[in-house]
């Protein structure tokens, strides 16, 4: 959920009058501030998922579809962590080509 609020974050970049947790004195978003928020959120997804999964193995399941949603919304968070990398490499070694 914190990702739609970034996005309108970004949107509304120029609107933006007074810091929050994401933003830096002079009003600016902090990409490194939001790059490791968003880390740790997935970090955390990852950590409810194998919970999830851990009480499978065990047979103490409570919510069934709890944990299958748990285990989904992981493995979508993930994907999206790895294109997010595959873009940044993509991005630094376009820079390393650029010529000076």
């Amino acid at each position: 959920m914190s990702n739609i609020n970034d996005i309108k974050q970004l949107n509304n970049v120029n609107t933006l009058n007074k810091p929050d947790s994401k933003t830096d004195k002079s009003g600016d978003l902090d990409f490194g501030k939001m790059l490791k928020d968003t880390i740790n959120e997935s970090n955390a997804i990852q950590k409810d998922s194998e919970e999830a999964l851990a009480d499978m193995a065990t047979g103490q399941i409570k919510d069934l579809h709890q944990a299958a949603k748990s285990i989904g919304k992981a493995e979508v968070n993930m994907k999206m962590m790895l294109e997010v990398r595959n873009k940044a490499i993509t991005a630094y070694k376009e820079i390393l080509k650029t010529q000076i």
